[in-house]
């Protein structure tokens, strides 16, 4: 009879990690009343919070450090945990779709890796399938290698697997990820902190920045939004560099398969793990107002990710270049539907989008009019207001049928749409298990249909809009051949 596998406890240097993060806590308490001395009231609030939040998570973590177990069987994956109420939760080991780890930079300090193993499920909560908060970093990469590739190894024999890269982290990524409206409320975000802990040690940062010039001055108000405008840019690219430094992204042979692997970090470090062989395409998102930069988006579409693991387990790429994205998709799928050439979509559909823009313009102009006649508040020029909007929804509507397209490549079914995020997607044949053709009274009348491609991976459905009606269960058809057929009628089953 085999020998019952031992419960492990997590790692213990987890406490001592733990004895470090309170006394950090109380520091900046410590310092304002022996340094600056501070006395009780509102502006102690601060790092009072801090000290209390702290302390609160460190004796958390001892406490789940105690009555925290878990073991590594033949078939499952246990963990036992709860003080007061206890907790058990196990995952079928055939069951896994990633073992992903993470760390910040207290856990690199001190050698340990958060673990998360997850098995696809959907949760209420978006809480992780099995998380081991923490271990050692090779017993990390053991549970890696025990349960993605079945190897037996223990921590200390277990060993890298030789790998291919596919993409690295390129310095000039960061101009498209700082020039944007957030670098205002970033800035904003950081100087209110700021200002809030200088307040703590009897500090006036905003008498200091007011005294800088004649804010009374029209020059001044300019002046001081480039500035903290620059220093939102600032901020943004110390977030994308600590986020992403030492980017890459490996495929990694297994000896069930090859897993694409990201690995990032400077403060807090990240491995995701993605089995290629539940890969079933990829997606490129183009967002509207950074589209005139090149920017994109880079998601793989896959099974095993639930609706709450989609971001960042999905995205296999920092937001970048459009044509990067385009070559790093080429190399991930081992094929080129993403560059394929679509086909357009009927005049008719942008006839559909324009004549919504002119419905939603009409409403909103005759709302403003109405508040306009019983609201004294409102302005009586309210409704041309409102119609002044309709250059701008006729743009958008432009935009959103320019967006519109739709192709076979190969294997892969592509197509395209949106308006605030213009969205390409390529999606394998196979992995199509359905079709929905619909068609609204509008789209009746102009001659459209909507086809929709319904998949267990990714999104779970990806539609091809406002196809012509006449092409639509062509189309589904020769994307995948049989699918269709019994539901379609030839010219010899067509009645005489």
């Amino acid at each position: 009879m085999t020998a019952e596998v031992p419960w492990r406890r997590l790692d213990t240097r987890m406490i001592w990690v733990d004895a470090v993060r309170s006394l950090l806590s109380l520091a900046p308490a410590g310092l304002a009343v022996g340094v600056f001395g501070a006395r009780p009231g509102p502006a102690m609030w601060p790092v009072a919070v801090v000290a209390v939040v702290g302390v609160t998570g460190a004796a958390g973590d001892a406490l789940r450090w105690l009555k925290t177990r878990y073991r590594i069987t033949d078939e499952h994956v246990e963990r036992r945990t709860g003080l007061l109420v206890r907790r058990y939760r196990s995952i079928r080991r055939d069951r896994i779709r990633s073992v992903d780890t993470s760390a910040r930079l207290r856990h690199r300090l001190a050698g340990l890796r958060l673990v998360t193993i997850g098995a696809g499920q959907h949760s209420a909560a978006g809480e992780a399938a099995l998380a081991l908060d923490a271990v050692s970093r090779e017993t990390a990469q053991w549970l890696r290698q025990a349960l993605l590739y079945d190897r037996p190894a223990q921590p200390e024999t277990a060993a890298a697997s030789p790998e291919t890269e596919l993409a690295r982290l390129d310095w000039r990524w960061v101009f498209y990820n700082v020039f944007n409206v957030w670098a205002y409320l970033a800035a904003a975000g950081v100087l209110w902190g700021a200002h809030w802990l200088a307040t703590t040690f009897g500090l006036d940062l905003a008498g200091s920045l007011a005294g800088l010039v004649d804010w009374r001055q029209p020059w001044s108000v300019g002046l001081g939004l480039l500035a903290v405008g620059a220093f939102g840019v600032g901020v943004l690219a110390v977030s994308f560099l600590t986020e992403h430094w030492r980017f890459r992204l490996v495929r990694v042979p297994g000896e069930h398969g090859t897993v694409l692997r990201t690995t990032q970090g400077l403060l807090k470090t990240r491995e995701v793990n993605r089995d290629d062989d539940r890969l079933r395409g990829l997606a490129i998102s183009e967002p509207l107002l950074w589209r005139w930069l090149g920017v994109a988006d880079t998601n793989v579409i896959t099974t095993g990710l639930s609706m709450w693991s989609l971001s960042p387990a999905s995205t296999i790429l920092p937001r970048g270049p459009v044509r990067v994205a385009r070559s790093v998709a080429t190399r991930v799928l081992g094929a080129e539907p993403l560059v394929a050439t679509l086909r357009r979509h009927p005049r008719a559909a942008l006839r559909r989008r324009v004549g919504w823009a002119v419905l939603a313009t009409g409403v909103a102009a005759g709302l403003l009019g109405w508040l306009a006649a019983t609201v004294d508040a409102v302005p009586g020029w309210a409704p041309l207001a409102g119609l002044g909007l309709l250059p701008m929804a006729l743009a958008a509507a432009a935009v959103a049928y320019r967006a519109l397209g739709h192709t076979r490549s190969g294997d892969y079914l592509v197509v395209r749409s949106g308006l605030v995020s213009r969205t390409t997607a390529a999606l394998q044949s196979r992995a199509v298990v359905g079709w929905c053709l619909r068609q609204s009274l509008l789209q009746r009348r102009l001659g459209l249909a909507t086809v929709v491609a319904a998949t267990a991976a990714g999104d779970g459905q990806y539609a091809g809009y406002d196809l012509p009606a006449a092409e639509a269960a062509g189309f589904a058809g020769r994307a995948v051949p049989g699918l269709l057929a019994p539901f379609l009628v030839t010219d010899q089953e067509s009645p005489q």
